[in-house]
């Protein structure tokens, strides 16, 4: 994601998908698109109770634009790893991709969620949207000024996709609860392996954004690259500010593969 992105009302079409994407994922093959998987979708069975509108509009607005980018790169690694890697794992995956291309979202997990977090507070209430999405339409951070209603619908689907992903619990009185959020080795695995292919240097992936999605700064991060190291994925060497990564695997085909097969 670039500062330079605007908000749109994306994230409706679908918030969190965890479930939805996992049975999309099964019917998925490399090189369909947004309509072949829709096609295929409906001829599966495998939603019976979605209104084919409302399939056309997971598939085709929040399905492709995650998942189907870059030549279906995340697609293929979900897919992938979709049948052994843990529960967890595949959520917070989802949650990354998701992020990435809802600038909107990005940012709120960076500047609401982790302040409120790091600041030791229990709750993110619905003002505290109201209050992002205001400023966010104030500063010119939208796409078109939006008005009252879209500004509460978009605050609800940011609570609603953070509690899909796990970072928020169930609603009480007018906020959701702060949960425990922590990377796991595997997200840092694929977070760090991605950054590397994207043809991040290995200091500048360190710096990147993406890391804050999980709460972590540089060092952070460095600290999971460590950890990796440890589990033989990579060999980390950090003197003086500078880092440098031995990196195993060449390509992500290949750390989907070592991922699947535990």
């Amino acid at each position: 994601m670039t500062a330079a992105a605007k908000y749109t009302t994306k994230l409706q079409a679908g918030l969190g998908l965890v479930p939805e994407t996992l049975k999309l994922l099964a019917i998925w093959q490399p090189g369909m698109n947004g309509q072949d998987l829709l096609k295929a979708a409906l001829a599966s069975g495998d939603f019976p109770t979605v209104a084919a509108r409302r399939l056309r509009n997971v598939i085709i607005e929040a399905f492709c634009p995650r998942y189907l980018s870059d030549d279906g790169a995340p697609a293929k690694l979900l897919k992938r790893i979709s049948v052994t890697t843990a529960k967890e794992d595949f959520r917070a995956l989802c949650f990354l991709f998701t992020c990435r291309v809802n600038q909107i979202f990005f940012d709120f997990v960076h500047t609401v969620y982790w302040s409120r977090y790091a600041a030791g507070w229990n709750t993110v209430s619905k003002e505290d949207c109201l209050n992002f999405v205001a400023s966010a339409v104030s500063d010119g951070r939208t796409t078109t000024p939006w008005s009252e209603s879209t500004r509460i619908r978009v605050a609800r689907y940011l609570l609603g996709a953070c509690a899909d992903f796990g970072l928020l619990g169930a609603m009480r009185a007018d906020a959701r609860p702060i949960m425990t959020y922590r990377i796991t080795p595997t997200v840092a695995s694929v977070l760090a392996h991605d950054l590397h292919f994207k043809g991040l240097g290995d200091n500048a992936l360190l710096r990147s954004p993406d890391w804050g999605l999980f709460g972590l700064e540089a060092e952070e991060a460095l600290g999971e690259l460590k950890r990796l190291s440890l589990r033989g994925e990579l060999i980390v060497q950090s003197a003086g500010g500078l880092t440098q990564v031995a990196w195993k695997y060449k390509s992500m085909e290949e750390l989907a593969d070592a991922i699947a097969q535990g």
